[in-house]
């Protein structure tokens, strides 16, 4: 009997701490969530309607101008495309150009030969199966020669207003500094990113991130002092 006794008594603290730990666990995700939302909120306020940096006139030209900016600039790529798209702002006339001659227009640009071959690789393939049109699909865009999953996110966020997450070196510093959303890799940041960005933010988050990252909070020297969202940052480093 005592035994049993004893047995209840020690279910029931089980039970207890059992509860107690889950109390905790709902009220740290309530306190994250909403850490959250306030940081996307104060980026939207400073922020209403954040642009592109990098200079385009349509899908396709945004996605050759992501695919030049690769390991590059986007003051870089923008001198550069300003004299190409004005020969050449369609996947036709692009195709038209062939490797040497787009080359020859893009050699400023890092690695310049390679993207000059996937740029005319995948106009020609815009052309051929898409009738000169860049598609709205993740799938079709990844395929195209030199498109990874960052480009498609970019040009599907920015191009065609879909709610996705282009990972860069900027979004991928301040999502684990902060942290928001931490990973070992832009994916993993990715898919933590759109598990907890609120839906009301997410058309314009990956702009605020890269230009905070950008512009704020930058690699070697975050400027802390000037940062709308310094008392809601976790980074052990910072400065303000």
């Amino acid at each position: 009997m005592a035994g049993g006794n004893i047995a209840r008594g020690r279910s029931q603290a089980s039970a207890r701490q059992g509860n107690a730990k889950a109390t905790r666990s709902a009220k740290d995700a309530q306190a994250q969530s909403a850490r959250v939302a306030e940081i996307f909120a104060r980026f939207a306020a400073a922020m209403p309607t954040p642009k592109s940096e990098i200079e385009y006139r349509d899908p396709f030209t945004l996605l050759v101008a992501v695919v030049l900016s690769a390991q590059a600039t986007d003051v870089g790529v923008n001198k550069a495309t300003r004299g190409l798209f004005a020969i050449a702002d369609t996947p036709t006339k692009m195709a038209a150009l062939g490797e040497a001659g787009l080359a020859e227009k893009i050699k400023t640009i890092g690695l310049f030969r390679t993207k000059a071959k996937n740029v005319i690789a995948l106009s020609q393939t815009l052309v051929r199966d898409y009738g000169g049109q860049t598609p709205r699909d993740r799938e079709a865009l990844e395929a195209l020669p030199g498109v990874g999953r960052k480009t498609a996110n970019v040009v599907l966020n920015v191009a065609f207003g879909e709610p996705t997450l282009a990972v860069d070196t900027h979004v991928f510093r301040v999502a684990n500094r902060i942290p928001l959303a931490p990973g070992k890799t832009p994916r993993e940041v990715e898919d933590g990113l759109m598990k907890i960005v609120p839906e009301a933010y997410l058309d314009h988050a990956h702009h605020w991130l890269i230009l905070h990252g950008r512009y704020t909070c930058k690699a070697r020297a975050p400027l802390c002092g000037r940062c709308v969202i310094a008392d809601l940052c976790r980074f052990p480093g910072k400065t303000a």
